[in-house]
């Protein structure tokens, strides 16, 4: 089973919505990367089947994004920090609004994240990404542990990263 059958095994057919979503992102010639999970997947060494695609356009490009995915047949739920899609599988598109994720775009590379090719964000904007989510007050304890653990993926797969972990991130993976 390759990678993309297996993401579309758990996703109930995730990989043809993120296949959609990044072909209408890149037809619209956005700038644009997946953030969290995904890039996680990319950068560490043992990728983890997630349901939620977490991505960011640049600042600019935020209402013609959600234009374009909307005319591609994703519906779209808008809240204050984010416009959450869906498609026809389990997967849930996020498309984050919130000014820390804002240059992500300009440093994103090209990654083959479970045999999707599409764009992610750099490894230390990806650490700094999860970090934040970490720390996030009031965050389901499911979550924050997912969080760490991510950072401890990331850490484990490039060590020259631990140099550049806040006090507290170093504290809390030592436990």
């Amino acid at each position: 089973m390759t990678g993309r059958q297996f993401y579309d095994w758990q996703t109930a057919g995730g990989a043809d919505d993120v296949m959609k979503m990044v072909d209408a992102l890149e037809r619209a010639e956005l700038h644009w990367c997946a953030i969290g999970d995904l890039a996680v997947n990319h950068w560490a060494a043992e990728p983890m089947v997630t349901r939620d695609v977490d991505f960011v356009v640049a600042v600019d490009e935020i209402a013609q994004a959600v234009n374009v995915l909307e005319a591609v047949g994703f519906k779209a739920e808008r809240h204050d920090w984010s416009v959450n899609f869906l498609g026809r599988s389990q997967v849930s598109l996020w498309l984050s609004k919130e000014d820390f994720y804002r240059d992500f775009t300009t440093r994103s590379v090209p990654a083959d994240v479970h045999g999707i090719l599409l764009r992610v964000a750099a490894l230390e904007d990806t650490l700094a990404g999860k970090i934040k989510a970490w720390r996030t007050p009031g965050r389901r304890p499911s979550k924050a542990i997912k969080d760490l653990g991510d950072v401890a993926r990331l850490i484990e797969a490039h060590p020259a990263l631990i140099a550049s972990l806040p006090p507290d991130v170093k504290q809390a993976l030592d436990r």
